[in-house]
C-alpha cells in the first residue's frame, strides 16, 4: 500500500539522524506491511510493526470519542514505544529510559509527513504544472526579447 518506500527510508535516515533519543523505529501501512526500518532485519522490523499495531488496536478499543487516535506513548522502567498514525500510514519507534515524549511526537509527525505519497491526482497536477512550467520558460524567454519596448527618451530641459 505504501509507495513511497525511498522516502520512507530517507525519512528514518534524516529521523535517526536529528533524534539521540529514538533507538530504532519502522513505517508501516495499517495492513502491517512495512515500508522502511532502522532495524537491519526484516523479523525484527516485522515484529516492531506487528506489536505497535497491536498496541494501537487496543487502544483504539479501550478509547472514548469518535475521532481516530492518532499517537500513542506506551513507557516502562526500561523505555518506551511511541506510534504516530496518519491514515493509513504508521510510524512507530523505540526510545530509551525517560525520553522527551513531546520531541519524540514531534520528530515522529514530521518523519510521517514525509514519507506520506501524495494522492495520484496531485502527483499527476504537479508533474503537469512542472511540465508547463518548462514549456512556458522556453517560450516565455524567446517572447521576452521579442516584445522588449524602446528606452523612453528624456525630455529636453524647458529652461
Amino acid at each position: 500500500m505504501l509507495q513511497a518506500t525511498m522516502d520512507a527510508e530517507q525519512a528514518l535516515a534524516d529521523l535517526t539522524e536529528i533524534s539521540s533519543q529514538i533507538q530504532a523505529a519502522v513505517v508501516f501501512d495499517d495492513a502491517g506491511k512495512v515500508a522502511a526500518s532502522t532495524l537491519g532485519d526484516s523479523p525484527r522490523a516485522d515484529e516492531l510493526a506487528h506489536a505497535a499495531g497491536g498496541l494501537l488496536a487496543a487502544a483504539e478499543a479501550v478509547k472514548t470519542g469518535e475521532s481516530p487516535l492518532t499517537q500513542l506513548e506506551v513507557a516502562t522502567g526500561e523505555g518506551s514505544v511511541f506510534v504516530v498514525r496518519d491514515g493509513k500510514t504508521v510510524i512507530a519507534a523505540t526510545t530509551g529510559n525517560n525520553p522527551t515524549a513531546g520531541l519524540v511526537f514531534y520528530d515522529l509527525k514530521s518523519a510521517l509527513r514525509n514519507v506520506k505519497p501524495k494522492p495520484a491526482a496531485e502527483r499527476r497536477s504537479a508533474a503537469a504544472r512542472k511540465a508547463a512550467a518548462g514549456k512556458k520558460t522556453a517560450g516565455t524567454a524567446k517572447k521576452k526579447t521579442a516584445a522588449r519596448k524602446p528606452a523612453p527618451r528624456k525630455k529636453p530641459d524647458a529652461s
